[in-house]
């Protein structure tokens, strides 16, 4: 694996490698992996010649008192892992090479409707951060695959959408959530999480689980689904932010569909925690 951090010399090695036929598949991230990040290479690997992953910490999705500062940066050991997990390049920017003339008046990229809500109302401007840094991504790898996990449902959604919206040509794959054995959807910011809160926080998908086994059941009550599971977490000690259940184009639930999903999005003392449950009624 080798690794680069100027748009330059990556547009370069790029270039020589499309001029050889090779398949190219992008896997952005913001570093601080974890196995799912490396299931998310092994899946590109079955899709394309060359995996190239990103390591950005990305300011414009961050918001006002949010952890862009205190994000855990730990490259050298993200290089080892990514090439234990058969990665071919790694692109590390610094926030100059993406926005060298500042975030201010920078271009932005917003995606209607499905980035509205959920996250996006918890966070405002967070999607249009994402949609932007990944544009750019995109534009710098011009990849023919890309990977993300769908732990990030409503990013996966906004991605899709902002893909053929603008016509990039390229392959987005979902990737289902890794988990501890314990059910806990991994994320960098568990690391957050103190050891007795790890103990407990398992029981965010054990909550999603149980709201499922009702739905899939032929409980289509959904608001009084909803205001249960956020009862559920809070007596559990989680400060919930949203429990949500949608169809899965993040549209309103239709009571005749076959399947939805529930999304949930709560604090755990200084971690917050993001997770989903597609259902598919019995």
């Amino acid at each position: 694996m080798i690794t680069l951090t100027s748009v330059s010399e990556l547009r370069s090695h790029l270039a020589e490698l499309r001029r050889q036929g090779k398949i190219l598949a992008l896997v952005p991230t913001m570093g601080n992996l974890h196995q799912g990040h490396l299931r998310l290479v092994e899946e590109a690997r079955r899709h394309a010649d060359v995996v190239v992953a990103s390591i950005f910490v990305n300011p414009m999705q961050f918001g006002p008192g949010e952890d862009f500062e205190s994000y855990p940066r730990t490259l050298e050991q993200d290089q080892q892992m990514l090439q234990s997990a058969g990665c071919h390049l790694l692109f590390t920017p610094s926030v100059a090479d993406v926005y060298p003339e500042g975030q201010e008046d920078h271009t932005r990229v917003v995606v209607p409707v499905v980035s509205e809500g959920l996250c996006g109302q918890k966070r405002p401007g967070h999607f249009d951060g994402v949609a932007t840094v990944v544009s750019k991504l995109f534009n710098f790898v011009q990849p023919d695959v890309a990977c993300f996990g769908q732990k990030d449902y409503q990013q996966l959604a906004v991605i899709r959408k902002l893909v053929t919206d603008l016509c990039f040509p390229i392959r987005i794959i979902g990737v289902p959530t890794c988990r501890t054995p314990e059910g806990l959807a991994l994320s960098s910011r568990n690391g957050y999480l103190t050891p007795e809160q790890l103990k407990k926080a398992p029981a965010l998908y054990a909550v999603l689980k149980a709201t499922g086994q009702k739905l899939a059941a032929g409980n289509t009550h959904f608001a009084e689904l909803s205001h249960q599971a956020r009862a559920r977490l809070a007596e559990q000690g989680f400060a919930p932010e949203y429990v949500d259940i949608r169809s899965t184009d993040l549209s309103p639930p239709d009571i005749r569909a076959r399947e939805w999903v529930i999304l949930v999005a709560a604090r755990l003392g200084k971690a917050r925690l993001i997770d989903n449950l597609v259902v598919h009624r019995d």
